[in-house]
């Protein structure tokens, strides 16, 4: 009996499938990979101010959703002035939080980035003007932001953002804001800052700042959406206004963050790779 066999030509079409695959599956991985890294705060997750020394308020200062507390030191300074709504004075677990903020900051300064898109060096200058997307944004070693900064997810919620800061981050009349009202202001958003940040008169910011001393927040109703985390040094608060988003565990068991789209351009890549394989297989079926 005469043995039926598929065409040469097809077989050779057939044999294009894994290479073809192979070939969208190359294209789209780089962009799997550019990704953000959450930031697990840990025990620090429950603070909305927490300091190395003191707290002082000189002023008339809210917080919301958080607790504050103080390690190893153990004064608060104008407590009486301070309006907690949700959160507690907890210097019982404050210690915990110090050791759990001291990991965060040491995840947070030695992220690296999974694409060069995903990472960009700042040699000083402004933040003040521009829009950035998710990803990991490094100064060597002082950082401004004077103007407004936005925050642009790119519709995803779960979008990461950090910015490695060497030396010290300070603010004048700056907004942070994201582009998506979907998002809680300030979750995802990572600011290590290597010595201490200084927020000026009537800034309005987001994110959770994690000094490596001080964090100052000069007289003006400073609105901040995040957390104050300061290692070793004190928090100065005066008439302000703090509110913790929620606590958010890393993404992936390891906290990366797939960048948006990834899986889109994936699917987009296979499928426009099988549908020249469909059209061609149809041409020599003819």
């Amino acid at each position: 009996m005469k043995q039926t066999s598929f065409p040469t030509a097809l077989r050779n079409a057939s044999s294009r499938i894994p290479l073809g695959l192979g070939f969208a599956l190359a294209v789209a991985f780089p962009r799997l990979n550019a990704t953000a890294q959450e930031v697990n705060l840990g025990a620090a997750n429950s603070y909305a101010v927490l300091a190395g020394t003191t707290i002082t308020d000189t002023g008339s200062t809210t917080i919301n959703n958080g607790n504050i507390g103080v390690s190893p030191g153990s004064a608060i300074t104008g407590l009486g002035s301070i309006t907690l709504n949700g959160g507690v004075v907890d210097m019982g677990d404050a210690a915990g939080a110090q050791l759990a903020l001291a990991a965060a900051y040491t995840t947070a300064a030695g992220l690296t980035p999974t694409s060069p898109n995903d990472y960009t060096t700042f040699n000083g200058g402004n933040l003040g003007g521009l829009t950035l997307t998710p990803g990991i944004y490094r100064f060597s070693s002082s950082a401004q932001l004077t103007g407004t900064l936005t925050l642009n997810d790119q519709g995803n919620p779960d979008a990461v953002f950090v910015f490695q800061i060497g030396t010290s981050l300070t603010t004048a009349g700056a907004v942070v804001t994201i582009n998506d009202p979907s998002s809680t202001p300030g979750t995802s958003v990572f600011w290590q800052v290597g010595s201490s940040a200084t927020l000026g008169t009537a800034t309005a910011f987001e994110g959770n700042i994690l000094a490596a001393d001080s964090i100052t927040l000069v007289t003006g109703s400073t609105d901040l959406d995040g957390r104050l985390l300061a290692e070793t040094g004190g928090v100065t608060l005066d008439t302000d206004t703090i509110t913790a988003p929620p606590a958010e565990a890393p993404k992936g068991g390891g906290g990366n963050v797939p960048d948006a789209g990834s899986t889109l351009l994936l699917l987009g890549s296979c499928l426009a790779a099988l549908v020249a394989f469909g059209r061609r297989s149809s041409a020599l079926l003819r």
